[in-house]
């Protein structure tokens, strides 16, 4: 009689949880709601931003590094080159980024040049630290 019971409130049990974790409408209505969506290439949205004359080192960053993640290197470059146009205070990974997508294209003289420029940078950063220090 005691397993009776125990079998009966397992059973019960089960079905209570069957009810409350299967899946429901609202799980229908959403995946048809998502199956309207387009997928939307924001590279190309960028692209055409920047080509309607809007320009911000934001911009120009995503779309080096987009296109240098790509192992797209003559367009990495074009706006990695874009970027340097505007700053040249950035982040040593970009000098080294468009330096090897420079490279990459064949243009070995710009490289070192934007790599000389990195030089510099990185040694007026080091002797500021050092008169501070002082």
């Amino acid at each position: 009689m005691k397993n009776n019971i125990i079998l009966y409130i397992a059973t019960a049990l089960s079905f209570i949880s069957f009810k409350i974790y299967s899946q429901n409408e609202n799980f229908y209505v959403t995946n048809k709601i998502n199956d309207q969506y387009a997928y939307i290439d924001v590279i190309k949205t960028y692209e055409r931003v920047a080509e309607k004359g809007y320009k911000s080192v934001d911009l120009f960053q995503k779309l080096g590094n987009s296109y240098y993640s790509y192992a797209e290197m003559e367009k990495a470059a074009k706006w990695y080159g874009e970027l340097f146009a505007l700053t040249s205070d950035l982040d040593p990974k970009y000098y080294n980024q468009y330096a090897q997508s420079l490279k990459f294209i064949g243009e070995t003289g710009k490289a070192n040049e934007v790599l000389e420029k990195l030089k510099q940078k990185l040694e007026a950063v080091a002797s500021k630290k050092n008169q501070k220090k002082r």
